[in-house]
């Protein structure tokens, strides 16, 4: 069966003064989060988890991706990106990931803003009101450091002990007043290769 949705939220702050200094272009950060029924609940140790996934997390992605490209006014206008995953305390970490670490979840959200870039992400475990972080980079440059953000949120009823939360986030614009250099600087000057940055 599909996801069993108890509620959605969608989260929108907006960025105009940095560091006592006006944002040249105002950063905007949006968060879609759904609250659902964890599919696993109540069924002890599940050694297969693929019919679940299956059933939930196309459903999912196409949902929440939809809710971010409303709020951001279309895909060309996402910048960075990322997703994460709460369970509920009667549940397994594993849950929460199998419900964004699969295909049929982010590549909705990774075709509709036309990403090149894997999607960061968190997944924990918590109570009711867990914070939720959704980390973001650009969906096209992973060394793009203006784009490494961070969305911070927690809804107060959720997730309950059986339930996970699901998010994805994005942000229209990077950092305001970005000025810590891209990584490809720093690789330059240790004489690393951009293509094999760890010199292996």
């Amino acid at each position: 069966m599909p996801a069993k949705i108890r509620k959605t939220l969608l989260h929108v702050e907006e960025t105009l003064i940095e560091g006592g200094k006006a944002a040249p272009v105002p950063l905007k950060m949006i968060a879609a989060v759904a609250v659902i029924e964890n599919p696993w609940a109540g069924q002890g140790f599940v050694e297969d988890l693929r019919p679940g996934i299956l059933d939930c997390a196309p459903g999912l992605g196409e949902l929440l991706t939809g809710m971010i490209l409303d709020a951001a006014g279309g895909g060309d206008k996402v910048e960075g990106y990322g997703k994460s995953a709460i369970v509920g305390v009667n549940g397994e970490v594993e849950h929460a990931s199998a419900l964004i670490h699969t295909l049929r979840f982010g590549n909705h959200y990774r075709e509709a803003v036309g990403a090149k870039s894997y999607l960061a992400f968190t997944n924990t475990r918590g109570p009711a009101n867990a914070p939720l972080q959704i980390p973001l980079m650009d969906k096209n440059d992973g060394g793009r450091r203006s784009h490494y953000l961070t969305i911070q949120l927690s809804v107060a009823d959720a997730p309950g002990p059986d339930e996970i939360v699901v998010a994805l986030g994005a942000s229209v614009g990077g950092r305001p007043h970005h000025r810590i250099g891209d990584r490809y600087q720093d690789l330059k000057e240790l004489g690393h290769d951009v293509e094999n940055p760890a010199s292996v």
